[in-house]
């Protein structure tokens, strides 16, 4: 009995310690950040709202996804289908450090907190930030996002609700880091994510020590003008990456293949009515 209260203490440690772990975040005056929050699918219908406090009490709401969906200088957009609803706030200044938290609403129960953030505006330049959120590829292909930082401790290239990789490694697709030296003793630290999926689309986090930086990677279809492109660059420099080149290739054969079969049957039809035609002025 003393064994299972001690397994059901240490469990219900764990669960609140991985609630109420505070993510560290810095962002420039005047710059902006969208942090992402995650939720269970039970409360996909439910009302999620981001409020500023230092603790559950004292927590004031600035948005909800119900209303207002924005407030001053803090908007929210939920996305079911991802089940991750974000918040973006802009034009920081210095008075806007402060701990924020993810909560969804409850009916007739506490509210149920899914992140605590503690957001940083600097005058400087920040410890750890990217070149931009939101950053787009396409199947087959590759992205590259730039974490530039200052500070030190451990560096980890994360999926949101998923694995970190330290060094070269996998996330559902093969992922490269690589640290380059700049100067006023600032890092770069270069994420390749190569042989992107659909199932790629998600959130990830640059983080080195105790910062992070939310990144947001959209993968999407090839396009007629990628198609296009790829085969440019095919004839004119004859190399390209072959696994980036077969999806668009495949397309453009089964286009064509459409197109050839459509103008046959088109073909067909207008001699048959020509045929007609000669046989009805004949009689």
């Amino acid at each position: 009995m003393a064994l299972h209260l001690s397994l059901l203490l240490i469990l219900l440690f764990l669960i609140l310690y991985r609630v109420s772990a505070v993510r560290y975040v810095s962002v420039q005056t005047g710059g902006s950040i969208t942090i992402p929050c995650h939720y269970d699918q039970y409360y996909i219908d439910h009302v999620k709202y981001w409020c500023k406090g230092y603790d559950w009490i004292s927590c004031s709401t600035l948005v909800r996804s119900d209303h207002p969906k924005s407030s001053g200088n803090a908007s929210i957009s939920d996305d079911i289908n991802q089940r991750v609803f974000t918040v973006t706030m802009t034009d920081l200044e210095p008075e806007d450090s402060k701990t924020y938290r993810c909560f969804v609403e409850i009916n007739g129960r506490p509210d149920i907190m899914i992140q605590r953030f503690y957001l940083s505006v600097t005058p400087g330049t920040p410890e750890l930030y990217v070149d931009q959120q939101e950053v787009t590829g396409v199947e087959g292909g590759s992205v590259t996002v730039r974490c530039y930082y200052s500070n030190s401790g451990d560096i980890k290239w994360c999926r949101m609700r998923g694995d970190c990789v330290s060094y070269s490694g996998t996330l559902h697709g093969t992922v490269t880091l690589k640290d380059i030296s700049l100067a006023n003793n600032r890092t770069v630290l270069t994420v390749t994510m190569s042989g992107l999926k659909m199932e790629n689309t998600d959130w990830y986090w640059c983080e080195v020590g105790e910062l992070e930086m939310p990144v947001h990677i959209t993968v999407s279809q090839h396009t007629a003008t990628q198609i296009i492109t790829a085969i440019s660059k095919y004839i004119l420099f004859g190399s390209i990456d072959v696994k980036v080149l077969l999806i668009p290739w495949g397309m453009l054969v089964v286009v064509t293949a459409g197109i050839l079969v459509t103008w046959k049957m088109w073909t067909k039809h207008k001699d048959n009515k020509a045929k007609d035609q000669t046989t009805n002025n004949s009689v």
